[in-house]
């Protein structure tokens, strides 16, 4: 469905796309990847620019995010809104499947964990709030690449060959096979992780998406392997959780 303000469409697609990259990049890179016009682009970027949301490097030719794009993340952190829904939603996760969950968000190739929310009697987990880790290897990040289009998808491992095979590990995990494992949770419908960050553990995972279709979030629930756990109850009730959240955030 064509949106109703082309101009708006293309200022935030293009602000997502310089979000996602650890470098700025040139106009007509940001021009093909999102299709637009490479006159759009270049309106859009001097407007932004203007504001203070772009930054322009002339030496290189690159556009990356400026002080006013900070200003408007420190905003929302301030405000917490994902994390004052999420809490609640959380927490009755955890109540109703008897296992710790999490609400994590995608920060350029990491997962950044904003609600833990730890069982009774279960032991703490490496996914405390504030902590980061490498998306390709959690459930929470696979499930949030599972759910970017496919261009987005291949744009977040631009420029590496190699990933981290585990959490502190060597960088031995092939690309392709970060992208094979996105692209089988996108097909499942659920984004799953088995001891790749802590030995012993495994971890289930949706994505949290907005009217858009972009992914804005995911739910995981984690448990220890030797616990008597029916993951078909555990899917369905965090399939309903990440329902919750999403008609929260309208």
């Amino acid at each position: 469905m064509a949106t109703k303000v082309p101009a708006a469409d293309a200022t935030l697609r293009i602000l997502t796309l310089l979000a996602q990259r650890s470098r700025p990049v040139p106009a007509s890179r940001i021009a093909a990847e999102l299709e637009l016009p490479r006159s759009t682009t270049y309106d859009v970027l001097g407007v932004l620019a203007e504001h203070g949301y772009v930054l322009h490097y002339r030496e290189d030719k690159t556009y990356g995010l400026g002080t006013a794009a900070y200003e408007l993340s420190a905003g929302y952190t301030r405000q917490a809104p994902l994390a004052r829904l999420g809490n609640h939603v959380v927490n009755q996760l955890v109540d109703g499947v008897g296992e710790s969950a999490h609400l994590a968000v995608l920060q350029g190739r990491e997962i950044l964990y904003v609600v833990e929310s730890r069982a009774a009697h279960r032991p703490s987990l490496v996914t405390d709030q504030g902590v980061r880790l490498p998306a390709h290897l959690t459930a929470s990040g696979r499930a949030i690449l599972s759910a970017l289009p496919d261009r987005q998808l291949v744009a977040v491992f631009a420029g590496t060959t190699a990933l981290e095979s585990r959490v502190g590990g060597a960088m031995t995990f092939p690309v392709a096979r970060a992208l094979a494992d996105a692209r089988d949770a996108r097909d499942r419908g659920w984004a799953e992780e088995n001891g790749e960050v802590t030995p012993g553990f495994r971890s289930i995972a949706k994505a949290v998406v907005e009217k858009s279709g972009w992914p804005v979030a995911s739910i995981a629930v984690t448990w220890q392997d030797g616990t008597a756990v029916d993951t078909d109850v555990v899917r369905t009730q965090l399939g309903a959780a990440v329902r919750r959240l999403e008609a929260a955030l309208g």
